[in-house]
């Protein structure tokens, strides 16, 4: 993703997503434009892979990951499915081709889900 393409083509005013974001691999609609909010927090995300390989508690490489999109509720994603607990967290995955994590969530906070920006496209 472009630096410059952030704020403008991704962001508006408001701080939410004008673009649907979709899953990389298939192309599924992960979130609808304007339900999400940008935040930059530094998060820990796996390498991507199907989702069996994530949930195994082994310690994957991965990335640091520092700009995403906040959902408050669950519900407002169209097509997303979680991990197995690892810890105190489940990573988001597609729902449909079962690609990631493309996304981070902590138990203790049921109303913050991270989508990693890096880890979905935009359309």
């Amino acid at each position: 993703m472009e630096p410059a393409e952030l704020p403008n083509e991704l962001v508006s005013a408001e701080g939410r997503n004008r673009k649907a974001v979709l899953c990389q691999r298939c192309g599924s609609r992960v979130l609808q434009p304007g339900t999400a909010l940008f935040s930059r927090r530094q998060l820990f995300l796996p390498s991507m892979r199907k989702k069996p390989a994530l949930s195994d508690g082994s310690n994957p490489d991965g990335d640091l990951l520092q700009e995403h999109w906040l959902v408050n509720d669950m519900f407002v994603f169209e097509n997303v499915g979680f991990t197995k607990d690892v810890g105190n967290i489940k990573f988001l995955v597609c729902a449909d081709c079962e690609i990631g994590p493309i996304g981070w969530h902590c138990l203790d906070d049921k109303n913050s889900f991270y989508v990693a920006l890096e880890r979905v496209s935009h359309e």
